[in-house]
This record gives structure tokens, sequence and C-alpha cells, in this order.
């Protein structure tokens, strides 16, 4: 009998189980997690000396475009808010360092915000093939 041992430590184990039971109710779990990411996000504007969105795509609207989504813009749109969710998790740990350092975040914060919105645009309009001609307001 020849026994497998994960090269990964047991953490990412866990949030790599997390995410595949979540991968089973897709537009529930997606719209969680786009929800907590606009919340690092308001963090992020915060550091960067932004005003804060008012006018951000809201889980809730997310989950109106994922419902209407076929299921290739499903699995796009997870891996987008994944790919997301992995640049926004240690960048901001970064970013509280460098504040906790006395330093002055502005412009990584800035950087990292562009980052975010770029991708954010990238995965709503994979999913909405006509946001470009009704732009959100």
């Amino acid at each position: 009998m020849t026994l497998f041992m994960s090269a990964l430590p047991p953490e990412q184990m866990r949030e790599m189980r997390k995410t595949a039971q979540q991968a089973a109710r897709p537009a529930a779990s997606l719209a969680d997690r786009w929800e907590a990411l606009h919340e690092q996000a308001a963090e992020l504007a915060a550091l960067a000396q932004l005003a804060p969105e008012q006018s951000a795509t809201k889980s809730n609207e997310l989950a109106a475009h994922l419902h209407h989504a076929q299921d290739w813009q499903r699995e796009l749109a997870w891996q987008g808010i994944e790919d997301i969710g992995a640049m926004m998790q240690p960048g901001l740990a970064a970013l509280k360092v460098i504040t906790s350092r006395g330093m002055d975040a502005n412009a990584p914060a800035l950087a990292l915000w562009r980052e975010f919105y770029s991708a954010r645009e990238g995965v709503l309009d994979m999913l909405v093939t006509d946001r470009r001609a009704n732009p959100r307001s």
C-alpha cells in the first residue's frame, strides 16, 4: 500500500477543501466572497486615501448576474474572485506592516487598489456582456 502525502501545509489544504465545498453552491458562495472582498477594498481605499465607493456592485447584484450567467462564466467568476482574494490578503497584510512601522503606505495602497479595481472590472465585464453598452451608475 502506497501512502501519498501532500506537499502543502495543513492550513492550505483546509482552505482548498473549504473552497471546493463552496464551489458546490457557487452563486451564494461567490456573492459572500464578493462582499468580503469589498470589505477588504474599503479598508484598502482608506489606506490609499481614496473616498469610499458609492456604487460598487453588491453581492445581491452579483448573484443576479450569476443567475443569468452560463456555466463557463460562473467558473471564470469563481476563479477571478479567488485570484482577487489571493492578491488582496497578502497585499493588505503588507500594507498594515508598512503603516505599523510609521511609513507612508499611500503609493503601494494605491497600486494595489488599481489592481483590485481592474480585476473586479474584468470579472464584471465577463459576467455582464452588455455592461459596456449599459454601464452601472
